[in-house]
């Protein structure tokens, strides 16, 4: 199989891909740690997360 080519670098740590690759329903309680008092919205998909860095567009709340 290809190696899924990402639209910028560190995207592979991103919540909407994190998400797309099964890692919510194969890791639930580290995606609940990755979420849990979020400080930030991604202006691109509306996720929330305590990091900056786990969202593609992030802004502070």
């Amino acid at each position: 199989m290809a190696e899924e080519k990402m639209p910028h670098p560190g995207h592979e740590n991103h919540l909407c891909f994190l998400q797309n690759s099964g890692f919510l329903k194969n890791s639930w309680d580290d995606y609940k740690e990755l979420i849990k008092e979020g400080e930030y919205v991604c202006k691109g998909c509306g996720r929330v997360a305590k990091s900056g860095s786990s969202l593609c567009m992030p802004e502070k709340l």
